[in-house]
């Protein structure tokens, strides 16, 4: 199986970290190649600009691809997400100029859009039933407006930060986007496939988790279950020549410190917190 990942960008470290994690360690590294040998004799990575995936994938050059909703989007094929990898996330805007006569999406009727993302641009439109011209740029979008180019923009945005830099305003969401798992049709049901969804699954539901060990008397159990739920009750072990016993149990990243105050006061002891690698639930 091949699975094809982002060469380089913003994309492409956290990408390979997630291979690492999942267990498919990659052989000689990921630096100028185009291609590496993963430790799964049967899983081959290829390297590729995050807007050629969805084109590799398709055409069955890989089974699988790393990229984001917008560029699979952009591209018009038909590929199947498997799941949300959890990164990457931005949000695909119309932008206008912050002083200008432009203030919502019915206001481009007639005008111009500039964009490195026309079909998507296109499709928008149509949808909102706004007859705009649709220019294909490649680069400083924000600009456009500024120099009688377009009276608007369709761009990637994160924070808005570079909007506000270029004095443009957002005026409609056009796409909430992330990096996902993408998989051609034809591969969905491949054991390989299906192995690769699982690993990539198991590190996911541990990022925000933590491994909870600690000893408490056993009369305190109940008071300590009420504290630790876990994933379907803590598991529970007798301490040897004591009359404690040994309280394991995963619990949410962000519900930490409270826990841990909660169960000092128990008269638990010997807290240890360790991140887990990954969980499959």
């Amino acid at each position: 199986m091949r699975i094809a990942v982002p060469n380089k960008g913003r994309l492409h470290d956290p990408s390979i970290d997630l291979l690492e994690r999942a267990g498919l360690h990659l052989q000689g590294g990921a630096d100028r190649k185009l291609y590496a040998d993963t430790v799964d004799p049967d899983v081959t990575a290829l390297f590729a600009r995050a807007a050629d995936i969805p084109e590799y994938v398709a055409d069955g050059a890989a089974a699988v691809g790393i990229t984001g909703l917008d560029q699979v989007r952009e591209s018009g094929h038909d590929l199947v997400d498997l799941l949300d990898l959890g990164f990457g996330r931005c949000r695909l805007v119309v932008a206008a100029p912050e002083d200008g006569r432009i203030g919502a999406v019915a206001d481009l009727d007639g005008g111009t859009v500039a964009t490195e993302f026309p079909r998507i641009t296109r499709d928008f439109f149509a949808e909102q039933g706004v007859d705009a011209e649709v220019v294909e740029v490649t680069g400083a979008t924000e600009l456009t407006p500024h120099v009688d180019m377009a009276d608007a923009i369709v761009d990637i945005t994160s924070t808005g930060t570079t909007l506000r830099v270029n004095r443009l305003t957002e005026i409609a969401e056009v796409l909430s986007s992330s990096v996902r798992l993408f998989a051609h049709p034809d591969a969905v049901d491949d054991e390989k496939v299906r192995q690769l969804v699982t690993a990539f699954e198991s590190v996911l539901a541990a990022e925000d988790r933590r491994y909870l060990m600690l000893n408490v008397p056993e009369e305190r159990l109940d008071d300590v279950r009420d504290v630790l739920p876990g994933m379907g009750g803590p598991t529970v072990m007798d301490v040897a020549g004591t009359d404690d016993v040994a309280v394991h149990a995963v619990v949410e990243e962000r519900a930490v410190f409270g826990v841990i105050n909660d169960l000092k006061a128990m008269g638990a002891s010997d807290i240890l917190v360790t991140e887990i690698e990954r969980l499959v639930e």
